[in-house]
């Protein structure tokens, strides 16, 4: 193990060291006839004879045993004569007449007279050879120990290394000798090894298994990671001396771990994937679910862009020279301001070239990755030149398109690119995003053919729905209809406005339960049907019995409707009723008021009777009619809300387009997941 040296010169005195004190060498000085001139305390210790009793006898009698007595007389002679030292282990015998083994040095001394001495020093043979095995043993294990190994003083320099961190460190021993951490390997955390060390320092716990990353000379491409263990030196007498650091190269495992988190995150990011993405069938909200996922786990901008076509509900194949026409659905970014510039906004149609990168992706069906991004690579990722130049700015260094394919068909791609994650795009990347993408694209290809049939079943039923004059007859008319949320099928309510002979009207609303194509094409049977009747000026409740009997043959369907003729003249309503709820009555100076009318059956049960009921209907008087989407609802029971609705129509005078505006803003909660229609009458003056 290399070490460095130091001196009084280097550092000014330094305090005593414990060695001395475990060894207790003894000192005796003898004068040249061999008798005992000084004698120290160790030696006091070690013979068991007081300086008193041991001054000025002939040493060889009091330090060793009998039987040597004329070798040692021999010994010291030619230490005398020829002034070269001797060395040897001898038993001596204590005063107390106990035996013990001592090691002998004798050398000779010469003072400023020219009187010669005899210098002898004496220590346990017990206490040298166990102190020679440790120094061997720690000395052999330093040396070939696989784990780096290295002292640091109280400054925290290099004081020794072993071979093995010259290896892990790929520097030899005296470029580390009298430096710190921070000299010797910039590449790691200093400061954290230092805080550390100076822990150790300071409270004497040690460390143990601390773990550290970075880069160090012998390897300075790859990120390695360490075990490192520290321990505060003292000598015998408690004095610091430093820190011993033991290093441990744990990359394999460091990297394992890494891994396996990074599987685990996967994992856990599929399971958050299925749970967060296709909550809806809207196509939008899908998109942007997929690309919330994305972002930052996986990417740091995200986009989900579809070819045009396929969002049009038609097949589509590129060939290898036609552009894509791709409309961008959702992006997704944390503070990347440029990237999210760069990419094509929510809703926007743009084309891409054939030689860009997503356009190679959708016309193949296969990945597109460019782990590093290099300059000519942006011009093939950006739609235009201003986008390359925003990329360039955000940083983006690598880049990934992944193809969403359902059934058989490519919808589009999962568009990701990393600014900020220092890593590129690797091959687990690859199969996580595939992993995301296959996921989503199902649930992409659900919400488009449901967006698909529900835009085709809504023209259906709004091409159904009358439009109306305002004032017809003796009435003034204003209606609405509202088609259920994005997130289920248009319903089959409807309305309708019927001009009669002799100046009078029918009015109606009903609704079809059901939803979908088939509820809408039912409520267009049903409501030609009463266009029909109403022109044969049949009774409410005769006409309602013919169209139960058409709703029977309607594929099981069952609907709701009143069924409402006003007259002028007579200044009155007929009102039949199909199981639907009760219109509400404002009248000028009254409180408003839901009509009590027989109920009745709805159409297409069968068999139950109806029945018409006359109410004064004045001029002024409004006449409300609506289906149960404008008030029901999940949290609140039916009474309330119809109360609800009364309290809203207080002012007779109202215009009635805002009546219609205000109902529906107040009434028609989101979580109402069903159609509206609504239709207002007012009573004109008579002519």
């Amino acid at each position: 193990m290399s070490e460095a040296g130091s001196s009084a010169a280097d550092g000014g005195p330094s305090g005593p060291s414990g060695l001395l004190d475990i060894l207790n060498v003894a000192s005796v000085v003898l004068d040249t006839e061999g008798r005992i001139a000084l004698w120290s305390p160790q030696a006091e210790e070690l013979f068991g004879y007081s300086a008193q009793e041991a001054l000025g006898r002939f040493a060889a009698r009091v330090m060793v045993h009998e039987r040597h007595v004329d070798l040692v007389v021999k010994l010291f002679a030619d230490v005398m004569a020829t002034g070269q030292s001797w060395a040897g282990a001898f038993p001596i015998r204590r005063k107390d007449g106990t035996t013990r083994l001592v090691e002998f040095r004798n050398m000779r001394l010469m003072d400023d007279r020219g009187r010669v001495y005899a210098l002898g020093l004496a220590a346990d043979q017990t206490t040298v050879r166990r102190l020679e095995r440790n120094v061997a043993m720690a000395t052999r294990m330093v040396a070939q120990s696989p784990n780096g190994l290295a002292v640091l003083d109280t400054d925290l320099r290099y004081v020794s290394v072993n071979p093995a961190l010259e290896r892990i460190n790929g520097l030899p021993a005296e470029e580390h000798i009298g430096r710190t951490v921070r000299e010797v390997l910039p590449r790691l955390d200093a400061d954290a090894l230092e805080a550390a060390a100076r822990q150790v320092l300071e409270t004497g716990e040690p460390l143990v298994d601390r773990s550290t990353t970075g880069r160090t000379p012998a390897d300075p491409d790859q990120e390695h990671a360490w075990s490192l263990s520290l321990y505060r030196l003292e000598d015998a007498r408690g004095t610091v001396l430093g820190v011993a650091v033991s290093v441990r190269d744990v990359t394999d495992r460091h990297r394992a771990a890494v891994e396996a988190e990074a599987a685990r995150r996967r994992l856990a990011l599929i399971a958050d994937a299925s749970t967060r993405i296709g909550t809806t069938l809207d196509l939008e909200r899908t998109a942007r679910e997929l690309a919330d996922v994305a972002v930052p786990e996986l990417a740091d901008v995200a986009a989900v862009d579809l070819l045009d076509a396929v969002v049009a509900g038609r097949r589509t194949s590129l060939g290898p020279a036609e552009s894509a026409v791709i409309r961008a659905l959702a992006v997704r970014a944390v503070d990347e301001p440029d990237a999210l510039l760069a990419a094509d906004q929510p809703g926007q149609v743009a084309g891409y070239a054939p030689d860009r990168l997503i356009t190679e992706c959708v016309r193949s069906g296969r990945p597109v990755m460019v782990a590093h991004v290099k300059d000519d690579d942006l011009g093939r990722i950006a739609r235009s030149p201003d986008a390359v130049g925003l990329l360039a700015r955000a940083g983006v260094h690598s880049y990934l398109a992944v193809p969403l394919i359902a059934r058989g068909e490519v919808l589009g791609a999962l568009d990701l690119k990393r600014t900020r994650n220092p890593m590129p795009f690797s091959r687990d990347d690859l199969l996580l995003a595939r992993e995301l993408a296959a996921r989503a694209a199902v649930q992409i290809d659900n919400a488009r053919w449901y967006q698909n049939a529900r835009t085709t079943a809504l023209t259906l039923q709004r091409s159904l729905l009358p439009s109306h004059p305002t004032v017809t007859g003796g009435l003034e008319v204003a209606s609405r209809y509202q088609p259920a949320d994005a997130t289920t099928e248009v319903g089959g309510d409807w309305f309708d406005v019927i001009p009669l002979p002799d100046g009078r009207t029918a009015l109606v609303v009903g609704d079809v339960m059901g939803s979908g194509i088939d509820a809408a094409a039912a409520m267009g049977r049903l409501r030609t049907a009463t266009t029909t009747l109403a022109s044969l000026a049949l009774d409410p409740a005769v006409l309602l019995e013919h169209l139960d009997r058409i709703t029977q043959g309607l594929d099981h369907s069952i609907a709701t409707c009143v069924y409402v003729v006003h007259d002028p003249r007579l200044g009155r309503c007929r009102i039949a009723n199909a199981g639907h709820l009760p219109p509400a009555r404002v009248r000028p100076g009254r409180p408003p008021e839901l009509l009590d009318l027989p109920t009745g059956a709805p159409l297409g049960v069968g068999g139950v009777a109806f029945s018409t009921t006359d109410v004064d209907f004045s001029p002024g008087d409004q006449l409300v009619l609506y289906t149960d989407g404008l008030v029901e609802t999940r949290a609140h029971s039916l009474d309330e809300r119809l109360e609800a609705l009364l309290a809203l129509l207080d002012d007779p005078a109202r215009p009635l387009e805002e009546v219609c505006d205000l109902l529906l803003s107040a009434l028609h909660h989101p979580d109402n997941h069903d159609d509206v229609a609504l239709l207002v009458a007012r009573a004109l003056p008579r002519r």
